[in-house]
């Protein structure tokens, strides 16, 4: 059986009971689970602006939002980084993260999360979004919804 990915990270505890940055950068993974369960809108319900890469939006490969801004990042991670096995789009979205105060990135997998946290960027993952949903009142309760997620082949 795969591992779980984390439920909580250290940037939500306070984030539930604090102003959100006003930035919201995803990686692929993000924007596909919330597309296939129907809840992408909660990245603009929860943040004033949606950011994404160009990479990100061509793994992508749907119709975006006219909510969601892609942006380019212009730098590069720094060389101490251990990279491991982060892929182009969680790539960008870090390197984007970088570049833009009061941000949050939006990342699922392990490797890519790890890299945020040794650049202590603020990071959640979809599972701590829908948390922060429900604290902010825009889910009536998360186990549904991670139901929804199981069968859209989060696990």
């Amino acid at each position: 059986s795969r591992p779980r990915p984390a439920l909580v990270t250290s940037a939500l505890p306070t984030l539930t009971t604090t102003s959100l940055p006003s930035v919201i950068i995803s990686d692929t993974s993000g924007l596909i689970l919330l597309t296939k369960i129907g809840r992408l809108e909660l990245l603009r319900h929860l943040f004033s602006r949606c950011f994404i890469t160009p990479v990100v939006a061509a793994e992508y490969g749907l119709a975006l939002p006219e909510w969601v801004e892609v942006h380019s990042p212009v730098g590069r991670l720094p060389d101490e980084v251990v990279l491991r096995s982060v892929h182009a789009g969680e790539y960008s979205a870090l390197v984007l993260a970088l570049e833009t105060p009061d941000s949050l990135l939006l990342l699922d997998d392990a490797p890519a999360r790890h890299v945020a946290q040794q650049l202590h960027l603020p990071h959640t993952g979809t599972l701590g979004l829908l948390v922060l949903a429900k604290s902010r009142g825009l889910l009536a309760q998360v186990r549904p919804v991670l139901a929804e997620l199981r069968a859209a082949g989060m696990w």
